[in-house]
């Protein structure tokens, strides 16, 4: 049985949290990272059924001066009625009325640059950073793990940073490919949060994420996610982190758990 989504359902991203908290590499060295983990959300996107998401992703990065580079290569599985439409990463799902079918196998490559200090003001305590991303179309549309078409964003992400506590805001906008059939619309995308660390090797914090419908009729997501990340040793860190929605384009619940490891 074939499912007929259009992409993959909405997945928390925590590059935010974990990334531009952490310190860039300095001078001439690079800074060489990996991680994975597992995310799951599940909520009924307005529909009569659960629509579920299991989302593995492995990701390389390297941190450069003041350039940061990375890709994500992601394993996925989606259990949903056939004929929902998923809009993949960061994006959300139109329940179907088929019988419900799990699929699964590659998804979507996100591949992104990341240019940091655009503004760094050290008397005001302020930084900016500016990222563009490329969502490569990997996932294989037969099966509804993706669109079959290429996503494009950027987003600025500033930083008022205080004694132990760190302010953050995103704002970006992301172009959408559009499959045969479905037109899928250019969304406007932020979040607001903080990060608060407790000590020397563990913080925490609130992300609140909102984010444009895909579809002109349909609910803006938002989402609230509270997380807390440990060093664990000198080259190692973990994350822990769970979230609620708002909306009816937003999952119900999640949460998952990453890892990373530093070279």
């Amino acid at each position: 049985m074939s499912i007929q989504t259009i992409g993959l359902a909405a997945v928390v991203s925590f590059a935010l949290a974990l990334t531009g908290a952490e310190a860039t590499a300095d001078g001439d060295d690079p800074v060489f990272r990996l991680s994975t983990g597992i995310d799951y959300t599940s909520g009924d996107y307005g529909g009569d059924v659960d629509i579920e998401d299991v989302y593995v992703p492995i990701t390389g990065s390297v941190d450069y001066g003041r350039f940061g580079f990375r890709l994500t290569v992601p394993y996925l599985s989606v259990t949903a009625p056939a004929g929902t439409i998923i809009t993949g990463p960061g994006g959300e799902p139109v329940p179907g009325t088929g019988a419900t079918t799990t699929e699964s196998g590659l998804g979507d490559i996100i591949g992104s640059v990341t240019m940091y200090d655009v503004i760094n003001n050290r008397e005001l305590g302020i930084a900016l950073d500016i990222t563009g991303k490329i969502k490569f179309a990997t996932a294989d549309e037969n099966i509804g793990l993706g669109t079959g078409e290429h996503d494009y964003s950027v987003q600025a992400d500033l930083y008022k940073y205080f004694s132990e506590f760190t302010l953050l805001g995103t704002a970006g906008y992301k172009v959408r490919g559009d499959p045969t059939g479905v037109d899928l619309e250019n969304v406007f995308f932020g979040s607001i949060g903080g990060i608060y660390n407790f000590t020397s090797e563990t913080r925490g914090g609130l992300i609140y994420d909102y984010r444009e419908s895909a579809f002109a009729n349909n609910d803006s997501s938002r989402e609230l996610t509270g997380f807390v990340s440990k060093r664990i040793s000198d080259d190692w860190r973990l994350q822990i982190y769970g979230l609620t929605g708002f909306s009816d384009s937003s999952p119900d619940f999640g949460g998952g758990v990453r890892i990373k490891r530093a070279f």
